[in-house]
């Protein structure tokens, strides 16, 4: 039985470019703050942030799917690493903007007032 050395190099490159162009996206909007997507709010918090944490999860999923080699397995381990994940992402981000809400309303009606 002979095992062949497959090379990944033209996957990994593509995987590269993938994250880059993703990465280069993020920076640019952070740089440029469109109005258009910093001014308008979804769920309490505005549409650049919504676009910041959608582009990372897809640089988190490329990162496990190609390198961590993912996309070899069987969908049952796939989804016993995956489903945790999401689950406790998307629980933190609901934990985090519902606390974020509630600290904005108390320094925006309370008594205490913005120090910083």
């Amino acid at each position: 039985m002979s095992h062949e050395h497959v090379s990944n190099t033209k996957r990994i490159w593509v995987v590269f470019g993938i994250l880059s162009v993703i990465t280069t996206v993020e920076v640019a909007l952070g740089i440029i703050k469109p109005d258009a997507l910093h001014m308008n709010n979804l769920l309490s918090m505005n549409l650049l942030n919504w676009i910041f944490i959608i582009l990372t999860l897809v640089k988190a999923y490329y990162i496990i799917w190609a390198f961590m080699h993912m996309e070899g397995e069987k969908a049952s381990l796939r989804w016993a690493v995956v489903a945790p994940v999401i689950f406790l992402v998307l629980y933190l981000l609901f934990i985090l903007l519902v606390e974020a809400d509630y600290v904005f309303e108390v320094f925006k009606t309370g008594t205490i007032k913005w120090n910083f």
